[in-house]
């Protein structure tokens, strides 16, 4: 289902994870999106944003006061906890693992990105299924498209970014043009759509 789409009720199944993906345009988007998630979220959150990879990340310095959930950047072989969010360090491929467990891979760039939003959503499709919520962001190429049509095929719950909304409508419009996303959202309304989840206690 596409358009506006109604908020979650609490009394739908929680996910047990949630993947984020975003390039040019998205840490805006980003900003609205996880301040919204509560304290009491459980689902654990996977981030990727196509960055400089020669450079350190900012990304849990800059998020981390507007947030209620602890941020990190990803570690290999760390156990995912409930609750956490983990962003995809600068040249690396971001995994989930079953456990679960986080991998981080230096394998070839996909759309010339590395970490690739397509790797992620694949990895975490193929690990929690339809207990996976993704959301795609703004971006100028075609990476995540094929990861969010994985997401879909394994029965999770996707939300695009509106190209209207979006400073770059290559990504969104990539995915779009791939599959039919459950939802196509502004951030306003991915936030008030997060803000809205059920709290399930999880692994």
């Amino acid at each position: 289902m596409s358009g506006p789409g109604p908020c979650p009720s609490r009394t739908a199944a929680p996910f047990d994870a949630i993947v984020v993906g975003g390039s040019a345009g998205s840490v805006e988007a980003l900003a609205v999106l996880l301040p919204a998630l509560p304290a009491a979220q459980r689902a654990a959150v996977f981030v990727v944003l196509h960055l400089p990879r020669n450079r350190p990340s900012l990304l849990c310095d800059i998020f981390q006061p507007r947030c209620a959930l602890p941020l990190r950047e990803a570690q290999d072989k760390e156990p995912v906890e409930a609750g956490t969010v983990y962003f995809a360090p600068p040249d690396y491929h971001l995994l989930v693992d079953r456990g679960p467990v986080l991998a981080l891979s230096v394998d070839d760039p996909v759309h010339f990105s590395r970490p690739s939003i397509d790797i992620l959503f694949e990895s975490a499709a193929d690990a929690y299924g339809e207990r996976l919520l993704a959301i795609l962001l703004s971006g100028a190429n075609h990476d995540g498209a094929q990861g969010i049509a994985a997401v879909q095929a394994a029965g999770g719950t996707t939300i695009v970014q509106d190209p209207e909304s979006a400073p770059m409508t290559t990504m969104p419009d990539a995915a779009l043009q791939l599959c039919t996303p459950t939802h196509v959202l502004s951030p306003q309304r991915i936030a008030e759509w997060l803000a809205a989840l059920p709290h399930g206690a999880r692994r």
